[in-house]
């Protein structure tokens, strides 16, 4: 298992430019399962979990082709195998989100239950719901969930909480089923309206997609369509960051800004300097970080995805500062390995974390347990005094794209050690 040493201290200087985002890739392959043809995407990032999500597309009989770097064909015409099987659903919650689409367009579909991860349940109730307002039935057994219908047919479908991997699933399986369906309360966060323009392309009928409610008219076929994959605005935020906690000046391209602008509030209340262009953002690090409270909302709140990065920068803050984590229940495993590199944190409760600002942090042994958690501490070691050594940052892999690469080139003292 690799992992990263790194020799904080170096004030981040330069441009580090953002890759497509992991969270709005995911969806676009599962939605090219319902095409009758090739489609073709771009600006796809090369990440443990789009690999993964490439072999449980292949595995259903559908043929995925790197065209060049950046640029993926996926072809679901093929699909004959209607099963994900647990060895790979297991290593990623996203890949559940097939089985809208194998049922809308053949009739069925069994798909290994995700179970629990590390920051929490996190249950597929929504999805299995909403597939049943449509008509489906479903069918839970050894580990498995399996939904039949002839005919899917519109419906009206209220979350009882916005959950962003129902949502999209919902939308997928509405694409291709007679009817209007409704989703009340949907998830408003960009990768819905990334997957709402694919879905368009392909001659979907979707509309709303960026509000609490979305409306999709299914039609008879989907055709074949080019797209290219947003930004990663979680990679974009986290590089922000990177810049802000080591007091350096970074320009962050191909950034999102119309998607960071919880995070851009929060950056200035501390007292970090933010110029937004059109397609980057400059960030300045204050010399002082101003302690500041933040609670992490559904967008167009604070993303849950970079609280664990910003809590290595309050971590460095003078004052004290409260974290609140409003989406999942163990967003704090990183807390203990923050601890070993001198911060002042006590978690007060699932929810709530209490930090009492330090004057340095230093580097110690330390190990991600997840992907945001390893995330905070790659922030946390460049800032830190003298060497950090990360492990398991295979978790890291996950979600960033070549990020040793892209720290170095801005001045960071990373080095990937690979170990058999």
């Amino acid at each position: 298992m690799d992992r990263f040493v790194i020799r904080g201290g170096n004030p981040l200087k330069g441009k580090i430019r953002v890759s497509g985002a992991k969270n709005a890739v995911l969806p676009l392959f599962a939605a090219a399962l319902l095409a009758d043809g090739p489609c073709r995407l771009t600006n796809v990032p090369r990440l443990r979990d789009v690999h993964t999500m490439i072999r449980v597309i292949e595995t259903l009989g559908a043929k995925v082709e790197w065209i060049e770097p950046g640029e993926v064909q996926i072809d679901g015409s093929g699909v004959t195998n209607l099963e994900a099987p647990y060895d790979l659903v297991k290593t990623m919650r996203a890949s559940f989100i097939v089985l809208g689409p194998l049922v809308a367009r053949h009739g069925y579909a069994r798909v290994a239950l995700p179970g629990g991860c590390a920051i929490g349940v996190r249950q597929v109730d929504l999805h299995l719901k909403g597939l049943q307002a449509m008509g489906a039935t479903i069918e839970m057994g050894e580990g498995y969930v399996a939904a039949h219908a002839k005919q899917l047919h519109g419906g009206l479908i209220y979350l009882d909480f916005p959950s962003v991997g129902a949502t999209e699933n919902l939308m997928l399986a509405a694409s291709l089923t007679p009817g209007v369906t409704i989703i009340e309360n949907a998830a408003m966060e960009p990768e819905i309206g990334d997957l709402a323009r694919f879905l368009t392309s392909m001659g979907a009928r979707v509309k709303g997609a960026g509000s609490k409610v979305i409306e999709v008219s299914g039609v008879e076929r989907l055709a074949a369509a080019n797209h290219r994959v947003i930004p990663d605005r979680i990679e974009a935020g986290t590089f922000m960051i990177a810049a802000a906690i080591t007091g350096g000046h970074v320009t962050v391209e191909q950034a999102p800004c119309d998607m960071l602008e919880s995070l851009t509030a929060k950056l200035l209340e501390t007292g970090a300097s933010i110029y937004l262009g059109e397609d980057s953002v400059e960030v300045t690090g204050p010399k002082t970080i101003r302690a500041v409270n933040l609670t992490t909302q559904p967008h167009p709140g604070f993303p849950t995805d970079l609280q664990a990065p910003f809590m290595a920068y309050l971590a460095l803050a003078r004052g004290t500062s409260l974290v609140t984590e409003t989406i999942f229940e163990n967003r704090f495993m990183h807390v203990a390995e923050l601890r070993r590199m001198g911060a002042d944190i006590q978690v007060q409760s699932a929810r709530g974390a209490l930090l009492n600002g330090v004057s340095h942090l230093s580097g110690a042994p330390v190990m991600a347990s997840d992907l945001r958690a390893g995330a905070a501490l790659v922030v946390a070691a460049l800032a830190a005094q003298g060497e950090t050594d990360i492990s398991r940052i295979y978790h890291v892999d996950r979600g960033y794209e070549m990020l040793d690469a892209k720290l170095r080139g801005a001045g960071a003292d990373i080095e990937r050690i690979k170990e058999a």
